[in-house]
Formats: structure tokens, sequence, C-alpha cells
């Protein structure tokens, strides 16, 4: 499915639509039709406790309601071993399924000390004994 950025993807800021594709109930990706671009993406909830504050300006740009279908990805910095992998938790994407809108929001690390923007995924990957 297509979604408009009302707020631009850091390092990507010319881009106006992005295509959501899910791999998986973990996995997904972005992808631009117009040009060569594609970043991965993973549910933060699967990983981790994960919560933050939608600020106002993207509540409204998005015309979020509190009934609102929306589903919430961070970046994913593919390596060559998957589990080496970097999750960025302090940029969340979050996409607005009622209305076909996308935002990225980039978090301040003083309000959120326990997110990370180059947090291995092995880290939060149990081990079995």
């Amino acid at each position: 499915m297509t979604y408009e950025l009302k707020s631009p993807i850091l390092g990507f800021e010319h881009l106006s639509k992005v295509q959501l594709i899910k791999i998986d109930s973990i996995l997904a990706k972005i992808q631009s039709k117009s040009e060569k671009f594609e970043i991965y993406l993973v549910n933060p909830y699967v990983l981790r406790e994960y919560s933050f504050d939608i600020p106002k300006n993207i509540q409204l740009l998005l015309d979020l309601k509190k009934d609102s279908q929306v589903e919430v990805y961070c970046v994913l910095v593919l390596q060559k071993d998957l589990e080496n992998s970097l999750v960025n938790f302090l940029a969340p994407i979050i996409f607005n399924h009622d209305n076909n809108t996308a935002a990225q929001i980039p978090l301040a690390m003083k309000d959120y000390p326990d997110f990370d923007f180059t947090a291995p995924l092995y880290s939060f990957i149990k081990k079995s004994a």
C-alpha cells in the first residue's frame, strides 16, 4: 500500500510517497516507485517494551483519532549477519492506515534515555538454554 509522507524520513527529505510492504509480523520495508530506494523496518513492540508520545503536530498531520488504525516501525540497518543489524528506536515511522499517511518522528535522547539509535538486533534475541 502507498502512503503519503506528511513528515520526511531523515536523509530522504525529497520523498513524498512510499510503499509499505510487510514481510512478516516482525519485518517490513518501505520503497519508492519513483527511484531506487528501500529501507527495512522492524516492529519494535516485538523486540522490547516500547512507548513514546506522538507530538501534536504529527497527530494533526496524520489526522490521528483515538480509534485510528496505525502501525509503528523502526528503521533496521541491515548487516551481513541479520542478528548484527542495528535498530533505530529514536526515529519511529508511524503509518495511519485510515488515510494512507505516514511520518517519521525524531525522538530526543534526553526524553527517551532507554532508546538507542544503534541497538544491535542480537541484544533482543532470547538465547535458548
